[in-house]
């Protein structure tokens, strides 16, 4: 579904990333992994059309470089930055209303399911969403997106900074993506949850992917977890 080869992405003059090469299935979860400043979030940033990119970018075999973010979103990608980017004044009933895709109709989602997933934004549907928790915000940010009925979803650290109890609620909440046949891209630090949920491990280091296997062929390499992933 999504392919890319050789991508190289800049920040101004900064060469940042340097010939990103990898694809993701129909409905797989692929982990991209890697410590900070590794270019994993900019990645993701080159996919949607959020900064300058060179190379080859296809989306169902159709060419998506330079495209507007809004562009990629609508041809079914969906995206959920690291920083979480909800309407703080809005509710969270509202911010839900704006990423539904036209009427909703013939949607794999509706709000029953965003609040049956996360009963505790039910409980907050009234509530303005910059008053939420982090979780909370977490929570929304990652229902938002899926009311626009992607095929592919990329998210960006989605346990940072989330309690263990959010963090396993998260986890099955990427399994029910994969059950009902989208594809996740999931951006992540915590090794554990990744190598749960995943299909396949990416490992970036130094804006290149340095190791593209299995989680289990990750877990036996520890040449690679040393050098590119361990703290």
């Amino acid at each position: 579904m999504l392919k890319l080869h050789d991508i190289h992405a800049y920040y101004g003059k900064s060469h940042v990333l340097h010939g990103v090469s990898f694809n993701v299935g129909a409905g797989e979860i692929v982990a991209l992994l890697g410590r900070n400043g590794s270019g994993r979030s900019t990645t993701a940033k080159a996919i949607m059309g959020l900064v300058h990119a060179e190379g080859t970018l296809r989306w169902r075999e159709q060419d998506i470089l330079r495209r507007k973010a809004y562009e990629i979103a609508h041809l079914g990608i969906g995206y959920v930055p690291e920083n979480r980017d909800i309407f703080p004044k809005l509710t969270v009933h509202q911010n839900l209303l704006l990423g539904q895709k036209g009427s909703g109709k013939g949607s794999r989602w509706s709000f029953d399911d965003m609040y049956g997933m996360f009963p505790r934004l039910k409980e907050r549907q009234h509530t303005e969403a910059g008053v939420l928790s982090g979780g909370e915000q977490q929570m929304l940010t990652l229902c938002r997106t899926l009311m626009g009925d992607p095929d592919l979803i990329i998210i960006d650290e989605p346990t940072e900074g989330l309690a263990p109890k959010i963090v396993e609620l998260v986890g099955q909440y990427l399994k029910t993506l994969k059950d009902k046949g989208i594809s996740v891209l999931l951006i992540e630090q915590k090794l554990t949850i990744a190598m749960q949920i995943s299909d396949r491990a990416l490992v970036m280091g130094h804006g290149s992917i340095v190791f593209d296997g299995t989680p289990d062929s990750l877990r036996a390499d520890a040449t690679t977890r040393k050098e590119w992933l361990e703290v």
